[in-house]
């Protein structure tokens, strides 16, 4: 529900905001239908010479990313029961994301093919979470689930790469935040009308299978009605011209990106950095519950400190769009990383409720401002008419990441398994000091970031 329900709103997010830069798309781009887009792609989908290099690099990413998250999660693959068969089906859902990413992202840059393919996926999402309400089995449950969050973790990569076309980079932080904000405070109304239903459904003769059911068809249908703004609005502005097959020249274009690393010293520092930053923030947002619960606190205090993290985040993510208009992004994401680095050490001290209710609190307020200004400031480094290719790799950074500091975490625990320490007067356990070793990812994130920032005012002045 979290996945696919709670984090789906960003897809409309920017909508308010286009009124406002609808006069600068100025350019009718050519969009193709999905029969010739299928058609065209089976048609040229072998063609007479294939980059081996490019080939070779995108087989080696992605089977390094591959081994690495198979590492993580190797025990979900000997003797798969249910939990440990939601930790396989998501390992193949990064997989599959990490690989979709950079090359469908790479492919929609070309003329008419970001919007149709950005719509098959947000289809596939769709389709999948209201198909997760009446499934049979909790094998068909996940085989549906996979493809559900493969088409949602996928459309983002295109979502995100609109940024740049439907508005200008003066405007970008502004519609960036904009665009976390109201998907933060959106998402919470499927959520409590799914919830009141689920908890009061008997009240009213329904069943709690079938409030099951239509919860996911209500989180489906906000889904797809709030798409279509976006649908509706947005036009490919920037693009790249093909000459021949498109699946030949995104293969190619991928290649030659991985052979400009060198010459990009800015972005592939900046994104080296976002893969260390923005790992801590992922492992606190997956972790936050299963934290508070390892500690003895309340599960149901737990979920509600959550959803009042939704509300706070609302405001501050409007109030970070509006302080980048005032001081320098660099400079935002800088604290950001900072006031990070303070809750993860306030963490390491949490040991009661109302310590919790703190920490949601907290990371609301730094938690969307982050995220926004992050994607906006890549936005801003960027060609815009490979908007998709690097923003396809920004996602791999983000699924990549996604295991670094859950690694962390279960290492220090293992090896601090049943201990106890007594710092300042406090008697904490092995999880609290575990969480503490999300401070030196973002002590890496926030150097490295130091240094792209430096190269991007250098070179771009950004």
């Amino acid at each position: 529900r979290q996945d696919v329900g709670l984090q789906v709103l960003p897809l409309c997010g920017p909508g308010p905001a286009y009124p406002a830069v609808s006069g600068a798309l100025q350019e009718e781009s050519l969009i193709m239908t999905f029969q010739d887009l299928f058609k065209k792609s089976a048609l040229e989908l072998f063609p007479n010479q294939i980059d081996p290099l490019t080939l070779i690099l995108t087989l080696v990413i992605a089977f390094l990313v591959g081994m690495g998250i198979f590492w993580v999660y190797r025990k979900s693959f000997i003797g798969v029961v249910y939990d440990h068969a939601l930790n396989l089906s998501l390992v193949i859902m990064t997989l599959l994301v990490a690989v979709i990413g950079p090359i469908c992202g790479t492919l929609a840059d070309h003329r008419g093919f970001k919007k149709p393919i950005f719509m098959a996926c947000m289809l596939l999402g769709v389709l999948g979470c209201a198909a997760m309400g009446v499934t049979a089995g909790w094998l068909a449950f996940l085989v549906v689930f996979v493809l559900a969050k493969v088409g949602y973790s996928s459309s983002l990569v295109f979502y995100d790469a609109m940024l740049p076309e439907v508005t200008t980079d003066e405007r970008m932080d502004t519609v960036s935040s904009m665009g976390y904000a109201y998907g933060y405070i959106g998402s919470v109304i499927p959520f409590i009308l799914c919830l009141l239903l689920v908890l009061f459904g008997d009240k009213i003769g329904i069943g709690a299978g079938t409030a099951m059911v239509v919860s996911f068809l209500i989180t489906a249908v906000w889904w797809f009605v709030c798409t279509q703004p976006l649908l509706k609005r947005y036009r490919q502005t920037a693009f790249v011209e093909h000459t021949g097959s498109p699946v030949f020249s995104t293969f190619r274009q991928l290649g030659r990106t991985f052979r400009e690393v060198r010459q990009q010293k800015h972005i592939f520092l900046y994104l080296l950095a976002f893969f260390f930053f923005i790992d801590g923030v992922y492992t606190i947002i997956d972790m936050a519950t299963a934290y508070g619960t390892a500690l003895g606190l309340d599960t149901t205090g737990l979920l509600l400190a959550l959803l009042l993290t939704q509300f706070v985040a609302f405001p501050c993510s409007i109030a970070f769009g509006r302080f980048s208009a005032k001081y320098d992004t660099g400079l935002l994401i800088k604290i950001c990383i900072l006031c990070y680095t303070g809750i993860t050490l306030f963490a390491v001290f949490l040991v009661s409720q109302w310590q919790f209710w703190v920490l949601a609190v907290l990371v609301g307020m730094f938690q969307g401002g982050i995220q926004a200004l992050s994607r906006s400031y890549l936005g801003k480094i960027i060609p815009a008419e490979r908007s998709g290719e690097y923003f396809g790799l920004m996602d791999i950074c983000g699924k990549g990441a996604s295991f670094l500091g859950t690694t962390l975490i279960a290492m220090v625990s293992q090896f601090t398994d049943g201990q106890s320490f007594h710092v300042f007067g406090l008697e904490l356990q092995n999880e609290n000091i575990a969480v503490g070793t999300l401070v030196v990812i973002f002590a890496i994130g926030f150097v490295l970031f130091c240094k792209a920032d430096r190269l991007n005012k250098q070179y771009i002045h950004i």
